[in-house]
């Protein structure tokens, strides 16, 4: 059945969908899961991937749907919740359809945005489970990487006050002179914190640590998440684990957590993380949750392992990517791709009226704010304009070889007038397009999308990336931006340029992944920037290495690692009922 979403808050959906919510039990005879593939956690269940693959290795994959979207307002433009409800429609149609989404971080949750459970009746549950740790992935990858941390300032440490025969004794590892100015890492938490982008530890004691400027950023953009999106098997995460270069030392070479002797206690932490947990939508279609958010700043992706899964498990399966196509499709593209050597049948572009008017000139979208009167009025001139950003999104998919379908997330404010201008123009740029209302009508709603889908799966598409693993990072860096961003060139600071032309000249790096840091409100650097603009040039400011992930990061702009609070944060809102114990106010 559909709620009332306009007069039920998304908790309040999910709190009556949860009665009728499959037990584990249920899910284990419904999916077909042998008993021991079904690893239960209180009302949830992790599924145990290898042993599900392994048994059903020699069953066909089923069609490989991936959801990104336009340039977002900072509002979102409802990827998780077009992924739910497009799963609901195919679900109203009979077929054997599930996926998989990200699992949100406590940043936005407790921030602007709220939680990524999706909304209204296109909804993942149970949402609080989802919005509040769910089955502690993102606490047992914190530990993990903090870890790698104390391993390394306890190492700083002991070496400033041991000489090298005491060093020896003391901990029979050699001396490894870690360049204090050069240490890659940081330490991670998973909320908002803008007073711990930059810090300084170790004061005190020549026994309180070692004195040394340091920082924080968002846990989900851990190299850790990074590992645990691409990883095959627990023996790759913990090879991976022991690669993560922590520091380099004064004479340039990398240190790494192997060289600290601490990935195997990483692991440890990580044990649990490596196999999917199992949701479902408010009507009921299974939804598996695995890897997290921030594409701006991380893979962005829904992990390799889930998909795996879940294209054994379903005839549909739909995975989502991060932010817009610039960025979330990009990273799909071209690295998530390349690594699970999977094809995807359709790519599904959603679209909002409201982002639409944005990028036609409408005035500033704040998040916390109400939205000016322009976003709830017919503008048709709006929407035309802005169709502009739309179309650029199509040419960057089908660059690819995928034509994608896009999703028009269609809002109870949107006229026929501005749907149609949108279809009008998807369809001249080559796409399919549907409007749904899965947000409004769940299933019955998005039929028209599940359809449209169906038929692009149908259509055999020519898959190809944008560049070979041959080519240099900075000349992939400028194909990137000129043929997905629409930049005319780049430019590397000083900085950015010497290291990576030390990358370049390094063999070990030659096949490591490109995985962009840009900010997700504009195809430039600028989140100001919005439409297609044009006669600009993207900015490299440093190059992150993730040794572990095998990436290297190209940082575009003044991007952040750790978002900032805002002044009207979602925190305020969220309770617990202390006679129910149930929690209240998220949405």
């Amino acid at each position: 059945m559909a709620y009332d979403a306009a007069k039920m808050a998304d908790w309040q959906i999910s709190e009556a969908a949860e009665k009728n919510m499959p037990t584990p039990d249920e899910w284990r005879e419904r999916l077909g899961l042998e008993k021991d593939e079904m690893l239960p956690m209180g009302r949830l269940a992790k599924l145990d991937f290898l042993k599900i693959i392994n048994r059903l290795k020699d069953r066909p994959d089923g069609k490989y749907i991936e959801v990104t979207a336009i340039t977002p307002t900072p509002l979102g433009e409802g990827k998780s919740t077009t992924s739910m409800g497009l799963m609901e429609g195919l679900g109203k149609r009979g077929v054997n359809v599930g996926g998989c989404i990200r699992q949100p971080s406590g940043g936005p949750t407790m921030n602007v945005k709220g939680t990524a459970a999706g909304g209204g009746n296109a909804l993942l549950i149970p949402m609080t489970e989802f919005s509040l740790g769910l089955t502690g992935d993102i606490n047992d990858i914190m530990n993990s990487h903090n870890l790698a941390m104390v391993a390394l300032t306890a190492r700083m440490q002991h070496e400033r006050n041991y000489n090298d025969e005491q060093l020896q004794r003391l901990t029979g590892m050699r001396r490894f002179n870690i360049d204090p100015t050069r240490v890659e890492m940081g330490w991670i938490m998973d909320l908002c914190a803008q007073s711990l982008r930059n810090i300084v530890i170790g004061l005190g004691g020549h026994m309180d640590g070692f004195t040394m400027q340091s920082r924080f950023g968002i846990a989900v953009g851990s190299e850790c998440m990074a590992i645990l999106s691409v990883v095959r098997d627990l023996a790759d995460l913990r090879k991976r684990l022991d690669e993560i270069t922590v520091a380099f030392d004064k004479s340039g070479n990398p240190v790494t957590t192997g060289d600290l002797e601490v990935g195997g206690a990483m692991t440890a932490f990580m044990r649990n993380t490596i196999n999917p947990t199992l949701m479902c939508t408010a009507e009921y279609q299974p939804c598996m949750v695995h890897a997290g958010p921030f594409a701006n700043i991380a893979v962005g992706q829904s992990s390799i392992i889930a998909d795996r899964v879940g294209l054994k498990l379903f005839d549909y399966h739909v995975t989502e990517s991060g932010f817009a196509a610039d960025i979330g499709f990009e990273k799909f593209w071209n690295v998530k791709c390349r690594f699970s050597g999977l094809k995807p049948h359709v790519s599904v572009l959603t679209a909002t009226i409201r982002a639409l008017k944005m990028h036609g000139g409408g005035p500033k979208v704040v998040a916390g704010k109400a939205l000016p009167d322009e976003y709830a009025k017919e503008n048709l001139a709006l929407v035309e304009k802005g169709c502009e950003n739309m179309v650029h999104h199509i040419n960057t998919i089908r660059k690819s070889g995928i034509n994608p379908v896009v999703c028009i997330n269609r809002f109870y404010t949107d006229t026929d007038a501005e749907v149609a201008i949108v279809k009008k123009a998807a369809e001249a740029a080559g796409a399919r397009c549907a409007e749904s209302r899965h947000w409004e009508m769940g299933g019955e709603g998005a039929l028209e999308l599940a359809d449209t889908v169906m038929d692009a799966c149908k259509e055999e598409n020519e898959f190809k990336f944008l560049y070979p693993l041959e080519m240099k990072l900075r000349d992939r860096v400028a194909l990137i931006a000129k043929e997905v961003y629409g930049a005319d060139g780049v430019s590397w600071s000083p900085e950015a340029e010497a290291k990576a032309k030390m990358l370049e000249g390094d063999p070990k790096y030659a096949d490591y992944a490109t995985m962009m840091v840009k900010t997700h409100l504009s195809l430039t650097h600028d989140p100001t920037v919005k439409g297609v603009p044009k006669g600009w040039t993207l900015p490299i400011r440093d190059v992150l290495i993730y040794s572990g992930a095998k990436f290297l990061c190209p940082c575009a702009g003044t991007i952040s690692l750790m978002p900032g609070t805002s002044s009207n944060p979602a925190f305020r809102r969220i309770d617990v009922d202390v006679d129910t114990g149930k929690v209240k106010g998220l949405f």
